[in-house]
């Protein structure tokens, strides 16, 4: 389940009746299709989106428009809207890309880009992609990842970027590979005759040729200035001497300008433009819901509003949605954050309501905080059934918290435990996850039988029975998944599937399996219905290892295969491990290339989640197969960098594994003639164990070795873990491979 994209920032804008032709504009960016790029760079009210709108409205190539806002200075966000343009004119193109970007772990942007180049080869046609307002973006890793997809786009591909200020891509290496055609203020300016027909014709004055003249002096062409001029002038007795009237720079002109426009407007359409200046989308309802002015209809108002050319834009053939233009919407913000007697934040308590109501979570989230409504927040970041946090928008949650007074935490004690379960969800550290679950615990004390508060603690307890398994504590996963269990309601359904999860590791990793696999086919049944794919990939993941463990390694491997599939490609971080279970398959199997691949990959995707040792077990396989290859000093590197993780991790458990390979590079670099398949053990295997091991691998489950040896089942998985300590492993896979390497098989 992800939450909507936001179909207005999609739509083509709608050219208005009797907008100035500009033939000599148009030619120049019918022109610049043969390169990869068209930059139009001017300041605010020149006009750059009203020109690509005319362009595009009269060419015959498929285009996909984008409108920027600054929340699309996220770069997951920035490229899950630049996919979604691109599914307006290539629906197709989304549908292996969309799935991680969703993730609440993403995967890094940089492994996203070879993927969207690649869907983006398959549009058969030529086509424009049109950026709108990237100036808005404030984060130099969008402009390192458009410079990669202008570098390598696809030859029937055109990217126009409309902006105030020049973007930090690298221009000049376009302009040299005559990749780049500029638009600049310069030519976007009026021309004389241009000023004439949009002041005379389209606005409906009747200036004579010098007062044009001055007017276009006056503001240099600048077309949002000459707009404003005509709007303050309808009216007007002595149009010479207004004209006359105006000195200074735009900003002052501007100024100006706006202030006598509002002061000009009826009080409703004044106080209709100053409260939904809050909306970067405005439609009849929203406004409606915003202003509760029973006297007017936002319809009617909206209409009069764009009859008055008063900057606003529709953003749909239907005209259903509007946006305010950009320098427009700016004055407005200002001008309502200075008046005394609207209470903004009322305004985007109404506005939150009516996104939730709508189905837009992640817009009524955003109203709700700017609203400093805590209550509702939270209550959107709950969900209905899946928390936000679970589908995509666990970047903004987290900021929100962060942001939040301590006292606030206190005050409502479940925003401590939310704030630990996001946290857990996007990777962070543990020790800083068992703070917030502290001070959870601290502000619940006085009241821990209240049903809210006994739910609370059930989730602190799940969480605590996650941030076990990734050190192996057993009991602990045990004591708070039942504890959880326990407490939680039926209707706290994601937290009772992760108690559910971490009980299902705990008894497979104890080695009871068979209950293991129970509880995972109804995390499967549950996690189905209620659309949680991050824990049916989880459950997957456990199958996988359970059946590695009892040597069925190729339906392991399909398992596995399964992970990666619904992930799709990029992967998310989360796939960490199926990536590793495929490395100990292929170690297994002695296939050392696919085995460093996949180790490869799972090591890096590890490292992008702060609270699991996927990367260090990910590590000390990689060392195993490189001494396998020879590479000792490919092994020697990556254990050091796994010795730096785990003092950055503190799963100290791994040092033991670490020093073992450590050591027997040493033993390696000391004799030259010595292979790894030569080197003794420190503690042999007793006759039994080789028998054991040979059943391993042979793919004996354990209850067959003990019909095949009439032992008992506990007595088998006893030479296991003694088998798997000699050879300083922990996986049956892992003691295949390496008895094999160590001449035992």
């Amino acid at each position: 389940m992800s939450t909507q994209i936001l179909a207005t920032k999609l739509y083509k804008p709608v050219l208005r009746p009797g907008s100035i032709l500009r033939p000599r504009l148009i030619n120049r960016l019918h022109a610049g299709l043969h390169g990869k790029l068209t930059l139009i760079s001017a300041p605010a009210g020149f006009g750059k989106t009203t020109l690509v709108a005319e362009w595009i409205s009269n060419g015959d190539h498929a285009t996909a428009w984008l409108s920027l806002d600054e929340s699309d200075s996220d770069p997951v966000r920035f490229l899950t809207y630049f996919v979604a343009a691109l599914e307006t004119i290539a629906p197709q193109i989304g549908a292996d890309i969309m799935n991680p970007l969703r993730s609440p772990q993403p995967p890094p942007i940089d492994s996203l880009l070879t993927p969207i180049l690649n869907a983006l080869a398959t549009i058969p046609d030529n086509f424009v992609l049109v950026l709108d307002d990237y100036h808005v973006l404030d984060n130099t890793e969008i402009d390192s990842v458009l410079s990669f997809l202008i570098d390598n786009q696809p030859p029937q591909m055109h990217l126009v970027i409309t902006t105030r200020e020049d973007p930090s891509l690298p221009l000049a290496r376009f302009r040299v590979r005559g990749q780049l055609t500029e638009l600049r203020a310069a030519d976007l300016r009026f021309t004389s005759d241009e000023a004439s027909e949009f002041l005379n014709s389209a606005m409906g004055l009747n200036l004579s040729s010098d007062d044009v003249a001055a007017l276009e002096q006056r503001t240099e062409g600048w077309i949002a200035g000459l707009q404003l001029a005509a709007i303050s002038m309808q009216g007007t007795q002595d149009a010479s001497a207004f004209i006359q009237s105006f000195t200074g720079s735009h900003r002052f002109v501007l100024d100006y300008l706006i202030e006598e426009v509002l002061n000009h407007q009826p009080p409703y359409i004044h106080d209709f433009l100053l409260k939904t200046a809050i909306l970067e989308q405005l439609s009849s309802s929203l406004c409606d819901a915003i202003l509760q002015d029973a006297s007017h209809s936002g319809v009617d108002t909206l209409e009069s509003i764009q009859q008055a050319n008063l900057f606003l834009m529709p953003l749909d053939n239907e005209r259903r949605w509007y946006r305010y233009h950009h320098l427009f919407g700016d004055l407005l913000r200002k001008r309502l954050h200075e008046s005394p007697d609207i209470d903004v934040k009322i305004l985007h308590s109404r506005a939150s309501a009516w996104y939730e109501a709508n189905g837009f979570e992640i817009e009524a989230f955003h109203h709700a905080a700017a609203a400093d409504d805590v209550e509702r927040t939270a209550r959107l970041i709950e969900g209905n059934g899946t928390p936000l946090y679970l589908r995509g928008g666990v970047a903004p949650i987290l900021r929100w918290f962060a942001s939040l007074p301590r006292s606030a935490f206190d005050e409502k004690p479940s925003l401590w435990v939310t704030y630990a379960v996001a946290s857990t969800v996007a990777g962070q550290q543990i020790s800083h996850i068992e703070d917030r679950l502290q001070a959870a615990e601290v502000a619940l004390q006085d009241n821990p039988h209240d049903a809210r508060n006994r739910e609370l603690l059930g989730q602190i307890a799940a969480v605590r029975s996650m941030l076990a398994v990734p050190y192996g504590d057993i009991e602990t996963m045990l004591a708070q998944s039942n504890l959880a269990l326990e407490l939680l309601p039926a209707s706290s359904l994601s937290m009772r599937l992760f108690a559910l999860w971490t009980n299902g590791m705990a008894h497979q990793q104890s080695g009871d399996g068979e209950t293991a696999r129970q509880l995972y086919a109804e995390i499967v049944s549950i996690g189905e219905a209620a659309g949680n794919t991050m824990m049916i990939l989880a459950v997957l993941t456990n199958l996988g290892q359970l059946q590695e463990e009892d040597n069925q390694l190729h339906q392991a491997q399909v398992s596995y295969q399964r992970v990666l599939a619904l992930v799709g490609e990029p992967p998310w971080p989360m796939a960490c491990e199926a990536y590793l279970g495929l490395a100990r398959i292929h170690y297994a199997w002695n296939d050392l290339e696919q085995a460093e691949l996949f180790g490869q990959q799972g090591y890096e995707l590890g490292r992008q989640i702060e609270n699991v040792n996927t990367p260090i077990k990910s590590g000390i396989l990689l060392a195993r197969v490189r001494i396998a290859c020879g590479d000792l000093n490919g092994a020697a590197s990556i254990l050091a960098e796994s010795e730096r993780l785990v003092e950055q991790r503190g799963f100290t458990d791994k040092i033991a594994e670490i020093r073992a390979e450590q050591a027997r590079i040493e033993q390696f670099s000391t004799h030259d003639n010595s292979t790894p398949a030569s080197q003794p053990l420190v503690e042999p295997l007793s006759d039994r164990e080789l028998e054991v091991l040979r059943l391993v691998a042979d793919g004996f489950s354990n209850r067959e070795i003990g019909e095949q040896l009439f032992l008992a089942l506990d007595t088998v998985k006893g030479h296991n873990r003694r088998i798997y300590a000699k050879l300083g492993v922990q996986r049956r896979t892992e003691a295949v491979a390496r008895a094999q390497e160590l001449g035992l098989l």
